[in-house]
């Protein structure tokens, strides 16, 4: 049987204080939307996905699953309701863009109780620290008696500590019957997808499957984001060091949800991932270092304070050093840039040593220019390098020089003025200063 997955993901986020639609906002380098369709598709056979007018950059996100408009927001049963058409046959689930913390076990669990065929309707719930203003789910074992709001609660109904994560899952003809009952007889004059649970209650038994808070827990403001990163970082740390990975302090370093760690890779203090990063085995990434778009290859080094910018690959056993940039750029086995130096728009051979303070001068007003240095060179401290230009293989570059045009195999190039001495010239400076 086939299973389909509508996320509600029109909300503006107010609360956000942005112009950025709520589900977009990232955790861990990728939108919310992006997490809870990776794990909606475990799961589902199909994801459905229900956005606001005017949401162009949603729809993108949600790419290639089909998109549907909630052209007036009146309520999240409103919402589910206008994916009704695109419900199929088998069990339907409604899940929101703002919960994008759940995880495809619990996402099994919920499809696995509305098919074990004893109830009308499966929802989830948790148990949170302080339950706050969630709604209580008033039960007897798993079985839900109602659903109570907390500003409809008595006192005792409040003191109950499982509260409803608004997630549903039921059989898709049901389920598009019920949300077509709904009605808007509140204070708001919005439909809500928790009356469901009372019209399934009337053909059924409803069903509570528990799960962790930290995986139901919504995101609305800026302060719940940045709970749920930490949430988030947890979990991929946790996962890279149980993966073999080494992190001398785990709480310091900052994954994105794609990066890839190899067995045997050590991270420093203080490292930050941004997306796309692959480090393969035996690699070092050291303190305070940050790498984006890049490949790390096997015992290659990296750091302190190094920074690895999109297009960087680093080949194995390559150092990038202290405060070294490399962008768009490839070095080779063996290559070193230990310190203070620019590399970018270019390829550096096997074993080429990078001295101290160089740069590729790859921009010059207009376009990008690209340097090619070749394997076994030797560019000296403090060189320029304006591209486009070429160094060749076992070449060697003076420190201090300025090369403008290419260095053929083997040769030695020194592009700066010549020196000159002025025996006694400093004492006799010294002497019109004090005049």
């Amino acid at each position: 049987m086939s299973a389909t997955a509508i996320i509600l993901a029109a909300g503006l986020g107010t609360r956000m204080k942005s112009a950025l639609p709520k589900a977009l906002h990232p955790i861990a380098g990728r939108p919310m939307l992006a997490h809870l369709l990776d794990a909606a598709a475990a799961v589902f056979d199909r994801m459905v996905i229900v956005a606001g007018p005017d949401m162009p950059g949603l729809a993108a996100a949600a790419a290639p699953h089909p998109v549907v408009v909630q052209h007036e927001r009146l309520g999240t049963a409103h919402a589910a309701l206008q994916a009704a058409d695109l419900f199929g046959e088998g069990e339907v689930a409604v899940l929101y863009a703002d919960n994008p913390l759940v995880t495809p076990a619990t996402l099994r669990r919920l499809l696995d109780r509305a098919r074990a065929g004893d109830a009308a309707l499966a929802l989830l719930a948790m148990r949170p620290d302080d339950p706050g203003r969630y709604g209580r789910v008033l039960h007897e074992g798993e079985q839900v008696r109602r659903i109570v709001e907390w500003a409809d609660a008595t006192e005792a109904e409040r003191a109950e500590g499982l509260c409803n994560a608004g997630v549903f899952c039921a059989a898709a003809a049901p389920f598009a019957r019920w949300l077509r009952a709904v009605g808007c007889d509140n204070a708001k004059r919005e439909y809500y997808l928790t009356d469901v649970a009372a019209l399934a209650a009337a053909e059924g038994a409803v069903v509570a499957v528990e799960a962790p808070y930290d995986e139901l827990r919504g995101i609305n403001s800026r302060v719940e984001l940045a709970e749920a990163e930490a949430v988030v970082q947890t979990r991929l740390r946790r996962a890279a060091m149980e993966g073999g990975v080494t992190m001398t302090d785990p709480a310091s370093v900052f994954l994105c949800a794609d990066t890839v760690l190899a067995p045997d890779v050590t991270i420093g203090p203080n490292v930050v991932f941004g997306p796309g990063v692959a480090v393969e085995t035996g690699a070092e990434i050291r303190a305070f270092s940050h790498v984006e778009g890049c490949r790390v290859g096997p015992g290659a080094i990296v750091g302190p304070f190094a920074r690895l910018r999109p297009g960087a690959v680093l080949g194995k056993g390559a150092h990038v050093g202290n405060f070294v940039e490399v962008k768009a750029a490839t070095l080779g086995d063996g290559a070193k840039a230990n310190h203070l130096a620019y590399i970018g728009d270019a390829s550096v051979g096997a074993r080429t040593n990078i001295g101290a303070g160089t740069i590729t001068c790859n921009y010059d007003g207009v376009a990008k220019h690209r340097t090619a240095i070749g394997a076994d060179a030797f560019i000296g401290s403090d060189s320029i390098l304006v591209a486009p230009v070429s160094i060749g293989d076992g070449a060697l570059v003076a420190a201090g020089s300025v090369i403008t045009e290419d260095v053929p195999d083997g040769a030695l190039a020194l592009g700066r003025a010549r020196q000159a001495t002025k025996p006694g010239r400093a004492r006799l400076l010294r002497r019109k200063e004090k005049a």
